[in-house]
């Protein structure tokens, strides 16, 4: 029988235990130590590995859109209101056939725009954006190969083309307008509109 004051019989085998640690984890000091350094390097390691992520994908997402211009060329739909101002363009009400493709350099940039409309509406645009009708030259292609080429245009021979240029003086953009006139009811018009600093 134990007497008061003494401890248990089995006690002197067994090793004392300090409040707050695992018996079973005599390093638990040394276990401290590092987990101090890998919670700093994942709170760096951690971030910079989001910014690289997100900065590849950023690169890779502007690499892709330019494969994809490449290969694409004009993007389907009307150009924004900010493109339609500076390059002081705008497309005729129910046209069809809508694309652009813009291009920008320290030198130029350029809106590449194309659309399909009834004859009426185009005199009526040509009017707005390039004086009368009587400047569009019959068998005038205006946009020169290395322009066209950009978007993949081709003003190949036996077709009816016509053009003109409206030139304005700087800042105000250039333009310069083919139309196919193979179904003259229904006029195909490229432009292309260049403005300079």
């Amino acid at each position: 029988m134990d007497q008061p004051g003494r401890p248990p019989a089995n006690a002197a085998n067994e090793p004392p235990e300090h409040p707050g640690t695992d018996a079973g984890t005599p390093n638990a000091p040394a276990r401290r130590r590092w987990l101090k350094p890998l919670i700093v390097f994942l709170l760096i390691a951690i971030p910079a590995g989001y910014l690289y992520i997100s900065a590849m994908q950023s690169r890779g997402g502007g690499e892709s859109k330019k494969e994809q211009a490449a290969a694409t060329g004009l993007e389907e739909g009307w150009p924004t209101r900010l493109q339609r101002r500076l390059y002081e363009v705008s497309v005729p009400p129910y046209a069809e056939h809508v694309a652009s493709y813009e291009t920008n350099a320290w030198k130029a940039s350029s809106l590449f725009l194309q659309f399909t409309t009834t004859r009426e509406k185009f005199d009526q645009w040509l009017d707005d954006y390039a004086g009368s009708d009587a400047e569009l030259k019959d068998g005038e292609v205006t946009i020169d190969e290395d322009e066209a080429a950009v978007v993949g245009w081709k003003f190949a021979d036996g077709h009816h083309w016509a053009g003109t240029v409206h030139e304005q003086e700087r800042p105000k953009p250039n333009l310069e307008i083919t139309a196919n006139l193979d179904n003259p009811d229904f006029p195909q018009v490229y432009v292309v509109s260049t403005t300079t600093p």
